[in-house]
């Protein structure tokens, strides 16, 4: 199975509405350039019945070099997006044919 791309979202969109690619395009980038400014923010954005995207905070840590095992590696502390699927996206994700993945 495929990725879903932006190019196939703004397609479809343009299909059920008839709106122009353009005007289509532009709507969702800027829809996605509000969710990513919101989340540099560290903004939480809350999308009902899909889901939570979340910024959290992982700690410093020592981390391995797989190529000097020996040597230890600070791992600084980062901010990092977490996303918690809604009940609809679950309800979803639920149905999907594992064999299929």
């Amino acid at each position: 199975m495929s990725n879903l791309t932006k190019r196939e979202i703004v397609l479809e969109i343009y299909g059920k509405t008839g709106f122009p690619q353009k005007t289509v395009a532009d709507t969702v980038q800027r829809t996605l350039d509000i969710i990513m400014q919101a989340l540099a923010k560290g903004r939480n954005v809350e999308l009902r019945n899909v889901g939570v995207f979340e910024v959290q905070k992982r700690k410093a840590r020592i981390g391995r070099n797989p190529r000097n095992p020996e040597a230890d590696v600070r791992i600084p502390a980062r901010a990092v997006v977490k996303f918690k699927s809604g009940k609809t996206l679950k309800r979803l994700i639920a149905k999907l044919d594992l064999a299929k993945l």
